[in-house]
Formats: structure tokens, C-alpha cells, sequence
């Protein structure tokens, strides 16, 4: 049984030198996590709670920053959707084409020309800023249902007075 107890005391011993050569440059930083884990200092139990949380804080950001970016490559779609839209328009039917730049540009130099440049700065830069948020909560969506709704109104009542 001695025989068997030396073994043992043996390769144990040769496996600890051996983990000790292979952590050679960890050492400073081993004795150190320990002195933390074994709460050496008062500060020790509240600094592992803070980088635990810290870590899984950053787990949920980071799922929040695939969402942003997520968004983002929607909105470079719907962006370039509108945009092939627009030239399809153009190239089907390039009358309509024509009114709807006249008109969108005859708006445009409309509301410039009656709003002070800064003051329209300032409401376009709110209203991009805000956007976000109305799409979150479901104002934009509620306002283009309304808007969906009355334009049906509107040609169904057309449609009627035609017949």
C-alpha cells in the first residue's frame, strides 16, 4: 500500500511541475485571482459581482447591437427598394414620373420657402432622431393605417360618383 501511496505521490508531484512550467508566465496573475477569489480584501465579493454583471451586460448589448445593425440593413433595403421603385417609374410611365417630381418638388420649395431654413433644419433633424422611437412604439404604423384607410375612402367615394 506504501508502494502505491508513493506512486501516486510521485505523479502528482510530476504533473504539478509540469502545470507549474506550462503557467510559468501566469503566475502573477493566478496569485492574484486567487487573493480575489479567497475575498482577501472587503471590495473583492462587490468588484467579482461587477465584472460578472459587466459581462452579461455586454451580452445583452451585444444582442442590441445585432438588432441595430439588423435595422439598419432593413432600412438600406426599404431605401433601395423605394429607390429601384422610383426608377421603374420612371422608365413604365414617365408621365406619372414627371408629376410626381414636379409635385414633391413643387412641395419641397413650398414649405422652404414659407419656413426659415434653420427652423426646418431643426424639425428634420428632430424628426429623424425621433424616428426610431415612433416606429418602436407603433405611431408611424398607427398614422400610416389612418392614412391608408382615408385614401380608400377617398377612391371608393370616387368610384361611386363614376358609376
Amino acid at each position: 500500500m506504501a508502494e502505491g501511496d508513493n506512486r501516486s505521490t510521485n505523479l502528482l508531484a510530476a504533473e504539478t511541475a509540469s502545470l507549474e512550467e506550462q503557467l510559468q508566465g501566469w503566475g502573477e496573475v493566478m496569485l492574484m485571482a486567487d487573493k480575489v477569489l479567497r475575498w482577501e480584501r472587503a471590495w473583492f465579493p462587490p468588484a467579482i459581482m461587477g465584472v460578472v454583471s459587466l459581462v452579461f451586460l455586454t451580452t445583452e448589448q451585444q444582442q442590441r447591437f445585432h438588432e441595430i445593425c439588423s435595422n439598419l440593413v432593413k432600412t438600406r433595403r426599404r431605401t433601395v427598394g423605394w429607390w429601384k421603385r422610383l426608377f421603374t417609374l420612371k422608365e413604365e410611365k414617365p408621365k406619372m414620373y414627371f408629376m410626381t417630381m414636379i409635385i414633391s418638388l413643387a412641395a419641397v420649395a413650398w414649405v422652404g420657402q414659407q419656413v426659415h431654413n434653420l427652423l426646418l433644419t431643426y424639425l428634420i433633424v428632430t424628426f429623424l432622431l425621433l424616428l426610431p422611437g415612433l416606429n418602436q412604439h407603433g405611431i408611424i404604423s398607427k398614422y400610416i393605417g389612418m392614412a391608408k384607410r382615408e385614401m380608400n375612402k377617398l377612391l371608393k367615394q370616387k368610384e361611386k360618383k363614376n358609376e
